[in-house]
């Protein structure tokens, strides 16, 4: 079952209006997986929501509109992803890091799916710029926090090291691992990817426990 039919087969026949929203948001994204950003068609969306085409125009003035919004969805759902894991970690930096990683391969969050169509968004930022815009937004913040909980590990274990770049090198590894599970034509586990990341992180911090987990 996919990530759409569980949203497509729960509640009442009748929805409220956010819910047919997001049903549709939901039908973009596997539309955007299954044939790639340029192919995307409201016809389409409507099929695979198993709705009317004008319902699709009723919610969303244009296909623009639509694919702007199904950006939005999936950035907040990327930060309140990620917020949920951290808040969750405690004050301590080295669980924070942890946390952080751990919620790059939220089996929700990093679907196949869901990081094709990142990957598919990504590749019209450049002549996008509310693409643009919005992929920095949402970085900023997560950026920000990431090099802090790296600045905070570097003083407590004494270790000499730039937290920008650090937390970059970090963070690319995790790119690296969402693009090989929608690359690959056999693509590893999430739980290899996840100890290639949490190794990346041990890497700079070999005494940190928190980042042992699942390293074996």
């Amino acid at each position: 079952m996919t990530d759409f039919e569980t949203v497509k087969d729960r509640g009442p026949r009748k929805q409220s209006r956010e819910a047919r929203r997001v049903q549709l948001i939901e039908a973009t994204l596997e539309t955007i997986a299954a044939r790639g950003y340029a192919r995307v068609t409201l016809l389409e969306v409507a099929q695979a929501a198993g709705l009317s085409h004008g319902l699709v125009n009723f919610h969303f003035a244009s296909k623009e509109k639509l694919l702007e919004e199904t950006l939005t969805h999936l950035a907040e759902e990327y930060r309140g992803n990620w917020q949920r894991y951290l808040a969750q970690a405690g004050e301590d930096p080295g669980a924070q890091l942890a946390a952080l990683i751990l919620a790059e391969y939220d089996p929700v969050a990093a679907s196949p799916m869901r990081i094709a169509a990142w990957c598919a968004f990504l590749g019209e930022a450049q002549v996008r710029p509310l693409y643009q815009a919005r992929f920095q937004t949402n970085d900023e913040a997560y950026v920000a926090l990431l090099e802090s909980v790296v600045a905070a590990l570097l003083a407590r274990h004494g270790l000499p090291g730039h937290a920008p770049r650090i937390a970059r090198a970090i963070r690319l590894v995790t790119l690296g691992c969402w693009l090989d599970s929608v690359t690959l034509t056999d693509p590893y586990a999430i739980t290899e990817a996840r100890a290639t990341s949490l190794t990346a992180a041990r890497a700079f911090f070999p005494d940190e426990p928190a980042l042992a987990l699942e390293i074996t």
